[in-house]
């Protein structure tokens, strides 16, 4: 398998939380992230899993980033994702940049 960042995989794990059609806000729900999958997000957009296997953990972890915590991903109205670090909550845990925002 051809070796690519945690941060793509991180990337490639946000377009699946922002797959679902829009709706009122309701309660955020946790990534189902499985330690034996891959997730990249390609040059031309498309979103990939792989099944993963040990032989080249090491190779796989060269130039690998840890995303940072409080780091939001999003997709814009062109289509392009996008990474956030910073507040993304208000004072009383809703969504800052909620439907209602």
């Amino acid at each position: 398998m051809t070796a690519f960042s945690i941060k793509t995989f991180a990337i490639a794990m946000a377009l699946g939380a922002f797959a679902a059609p829009a709706s009122a806000q309701t309660a955020a729900t946790p990534w189902e992230l499985k330690s034996d999958m891959g997730y990249a997000y390609d040059k031309d957009g498309k979103t990939f899993s792989y099944k993963m296997g040990t032989s080249n953990a090491g190779e796989l972890l060269k130039g690998a980033k840890k995303v940072p915590k409080g780091t939001l991903f999003f997709i814009g109205h062109n289509g392009q994702l996008y990474m956030r670090s910073g507040s993304y909550l208000e004072s009383d845990g809703k969504f800052k940049f909620g439907p209602d925002q």
